[in-house]
């Protein structure tokens, strides 16, 4: 006869001896009699079904299973199923109850962005689900992301669609809180490329470096698929004696001789300055552009 016990499975990553595991933990019925487990690890295949790794029979209400990099690899998607049934009768088992997944890798905050043309700053956070191994006391205590663009739509030797604050983040052991165990954080901005060509897709990838263990050396991370809003660009203009057209499109003459602030961000660091000479107007005195320093 099958009944609900309300085990409730559910997985966390643990660190032991030097070596990363997850470990299934499970409520403990106090109103029964003396129960077994058995404990039942699968993960998800790349076509999308359970495959199972290994069981294990136990008294505990907790089971182990070690992530090696042979059968159980970062990138998977974990789940244990437990049952329960009474030492002396072992054909009276509880229903089975799976955990939640649990994806053992490298997890990207948020997992795609859709950003615009408009110079803002997007912080996407990158943290591991499971611990780092610390294999000695020198400075190999974490893990190296190396980071690039792949434009999807762009041709061979343009610029990229997207700027990164930083080509390499560093993950350092931190306790495991909340399925992080390690967490850095870098920004995303679109790069305004003053031209009207549509919509683009980039997609970012991080891919371990300088790692001698098997676990993460074989691994590489989900892409983060980033999607660029092309935004129509603004032109002002200073040309000839000079006619100054605004990116407003007003327009208005300066016929001064001196050092001019031309152009000024208000929102970030960014202006444009121009030094007009006297050009040797014959009926009146004419100033052209003969310099200019942007920042």
């Amino acid at each position: 006869k099958l009944t609900s016990l309300a085990l409730q499975p559910v997985i966390n990553p643990e660190l032991l001896h030097g070596r990363v595991y997850l470990k299934c933990s499970y409520s403990h019925p106090s109103s029964r009699p003396p129960l077994q487990y058995v404990v039942v690890w699968s993960r998800l295949s790349t076509t999308g079904k359970k495959e199972e790794i290994h069981h294990d029979t136990t008294l505990q209400s907790f089971s182990y299973t070690e992530v090696n990099g042979i059968n159980l690899r970062l990138g998977d998607t974990v789940f244990c199923t437990v049952t329960a049934f009474p030492r002396d009768a072992p054909e009276q088992r509880s229903l089975p109850e799976e955990s939640k997944g649990f994806y053992a890798g490298i997890k990207f905050l948020p997992e795609s962005l859709h950003i615009a043309e408009d110079g803002k700053e997007h912080v996407l956070t990158v943290w591991s689900t499971v611990p780092i191994a610390c294999p000695g006391h020198n400075d190999s205590c974490k893990i190296t992301l190396q980071l690039s663009i792949e434009d999807l739509d762009s041709q061979l030797l343009e610029p990229p669609n997207i700027a990164l604050s930083a080509c390499r983040v560093d993950l350092l052991p931190a306790p495991c809180s909340e399925s992080s165990c390690a967490a850095a954080a870098l920004t995303v901005t679109a790069v305004t490329d003053f031209a009207q060509d549509g919509n683009s897709v980039s997609r970012i990838r991080a891919e371990p470096v300088g790692q001698r263990d098997l676990l993460w050396r074989a691994y590489r991370p989900k892409d983060v698929k980033v999607t660029v809003r092309d935004l129509p660009t603004g032109n002002c203009y200073s040309f000839t004696d000079p006619h100054i057209i605004t990116f407003d499109g007003w327009r208005y003459d300066n016929y001064k001789v001196g050092t001019f602030l031309l152009c000024q961000s208000m929102s970030r660091e960014f202006e444009v300055h121009v030094r007009q000479w006297d050009c040797g107007g014959v009926r009146s005195a004419t100033a052209c552009n003969c310099g200019v320093a942007a920042r």
